[in-house]
Order: C-alpha cells, then sequence, then structure tokens
C-alpha cells in the first residue's frame, strides 16, 4: 500500500518578506482577490517577494465544481464589478511587479464566459505599463471567439491547464471540462495568436501512471505548447480528492528531464510547483518578450483592433 503521509520536503516553508507583505496589504486595500490565497498556494511568500502575483478575476466564486480546488463553488449571479479591471491595473502599477499572472474563476453563467472582461484587464495593465501578462484563462467551453478576444488582448502569455491525465480527467475536473477540450484550446491560442507563447500545468500525484504523464507531456507538445509546470497535489480539505501518493524530488527531477526531451522550452517541475510557480523567471520573460515583439508583426489582420470594449 501506498505511504500518503505528508514526507518531510513538504515541510519546508520560505518566511514572508517585506515586498510580500506590502503587495499582500496593497491587493486587500484595492479589495482584489488573488488566486494564490483562495487555492492556499504554498508558494506566495515566494512568489510574491520575487516579483509575481497571480489576481483572481471576476470574484472567489466559480460556476464549476473540480474535485481538486479549494476555489468557491457557487452561482456568482451574472454580477461583474466592472472596476475590477482599472484596480488591478493601478495595483500592478504602484506595486512594482514585474510579471502579473491574471486567473479568474470560471463562469459559465456568461455568455462570453468573462473574456471581455479579462481582456479588458490586460489592455488597462499594458496601458499603463510594460509588465509582461500571462493569462491563465478557462476552457470558455471551447468558445474561439472568447480565445480570439484574449488573444487580441496583448496578453504576452497564454495558459491554461489541462490538470491531469486523460483517464483521470472525469473524476478530478468538473463535467464541463475536458481533456481534448484543453488541448484544442492550447492549440488553438497557439495558431490563431500566430506562435505567442502558450503554456500549461499538471498536477501529479493523484493516482496517474507513469506511461500516461509522459503521453500527457507528449499531446501539450503537440498542440505547441511551450512552457510546462509539473507539481504535486494537495489535498486542500478533506471534502476533496485524496492524494494517492507523494511524488519524490528525484521523480520530479526525472519528469523535468522528460519535458525537456520533448521540447518544452521552459519546465518547472517540483513538490511545490503550480501553474504560476515562478511564473516571471528570466528565461519565460525573455522568451515572451522576444517572440511576441515578432509575433505582434504577424498577428493576423482579422484579429488587430478588435473587441476593444
Amino acid at each position: 500500500m501506498t505511504d500518503v503521509r505528508k514526507p518531510a520536503w513538504l515541510k519546508v516553508r520560505m518566511e514572508a518578506t517585506e515586498e510580500y507583505a506590502a503587495l499582500r496589504s496593497r491587493l486587500k486595500s484595492l479589495q482584489l482577490h488573488t488566486i494564490c490565497e483562495e487555492a492556499k498556494c504554498p508558494n506566495q511568500a515566494e512568489c510574491w517577494g520575487g516579483g509575481t502575483a497571480t489576481v483572481l478575476l471576476m470574484g472567489d466564486k466559480c460556476t464549476r465544481g473540480c474535485r481538486f480546488c479549494a476555489v468557491k463553488t457557487a452561482n456568482p449571479m451574472r454580477v461583474l464589478d466592472n472596476d475590477e479591471p482599472v484596480r488591478v491595473a493601478m495595483a500592478v502599477k504602484e506595486s512594482g511587479l514585474t510579471y502579473i499572472v491574471l486567473t479568474s474563476v470560471d463562469r459559465d453563467d456568461l455568455a462570453d464566459g468573462g473574456s471581455m472582461h479579462i481582456a479588458r484587464t490586460v489592455r488597462e495593465i499594458k496601458a499603463g505599463s510594460d509588465v509582461l501578462v500571462e493569462v491563465l484563462m478557462p476552457d470558455f467551453r471551447g468558445d474561439t471567439t472568447s480565445l480570439d478576444r484574449i488573444i487580441a488582448s496583448g496578453a504576452d502569455v497564454l495558459a491554461h491547464n489541462v490538470e491531469t491525465v486523460r483517464r483521470l480527467t472525469p473524476s478530478v475536473r468538473d463535467r464541463r471540462a475536458g481533456y481534448d477540450q484543453s488541448l484544442a484550446v492550447l492549440e488553438h491560442l497557439k495558431r490563431a495568436s500566430g506562435g505567442r507563447v502558450t503554456k500549461s500545468s499538471i498536477m501529479v500525484g493523484l493516482g496517474e501512471r507513469h506511461e500516461e504523464l509522459v503521453q500527457t507531456m507528449a499531446d501539450l507538445r503537440h498542440v505547441g505548447v511551450d512552457a510546462l509546470t509539473i507539481g504535486q497535489y494537495l489535498q486542500p480539505t478533506p471534502r476533496h480528492l485524496p492524494v494517492v501518493e507523494f511524488i519524490t524530488p528525484s521523480r520530479f527531477r526525472e519528469y523535468e528531464r522528460v519535458a525537456k526531451d520533448l521540447g518544452f522550452g521552459m519546465v518547472a517541475s517540483g513538490p511545490f510547483v503550480r501553474s504560476s510557480y515562478r511564473a516571471g523567471e528570466l528565461y519565460l520573460e525573455g522568451l515572451a518578450r522576444n517572440r511576441n515583439a515578432e509575433m505582434d508583426r504577424q498577428l493576423p489582420k482579422q484579429l488587430r483592433g478588435k473587441w476593444t470594449t
């Protein structure tokens, strides 16, 4: 039987810095949510202290009920905070962040899934700074119009998480999500953006087999994903899926080797890694800036100047 007691390598934590405390205070004063707090991420101090933060847009209630996620599931009642994009841009400008990750709850109650709100937030940030913006987006149920709206916003990195292997997807993710749907989203983001940087994330320790994990990595590379994060699933509450296995650091290093052999340009693989972990590291910043300057010149004309409201 697999021993699922929390091992020693998951008990080392990084202390908060002054930078972390200042950013937390600023985000709270502007009434902004972060996935770092809502999902009980173990890397808040490291990421926030290093100049990266992940803002959770459109409230703290999600219309989906994935069995791994600590974000609350509820009906948000269709209300969006129209001032939120401006407040996020203000927080970015005043905080000195070099890299911001925008993620969101799923809003299946909205006709556009909230894509206009997300795109407007990107544009507000870009209007006031040269900070890099990564959008970790929902699948929008595969709606390409919503995806194109995010592409046209000027986001530097386009991310969507496949989360787990094909076999486990129905038991891990909400029924409205899907393995093939996520791959199709990532493929469209790469193709329709003219090759902009794309990114995805996989959780391990849910009972996946090694060959399934390798196949998932291969599937992501097949649709052009550039950057990959692989991290240990940690059960947020007793109501969520239990951990089947704690993956050793040596196995995480093996996963990283396999991913690099498959051709991923950036890989972060480790027990505490999350989808936006060290998102602003120099490699990804350089990759995004260099490639996006070229892609902006090649972006299909039909996407330029669209969806400005």
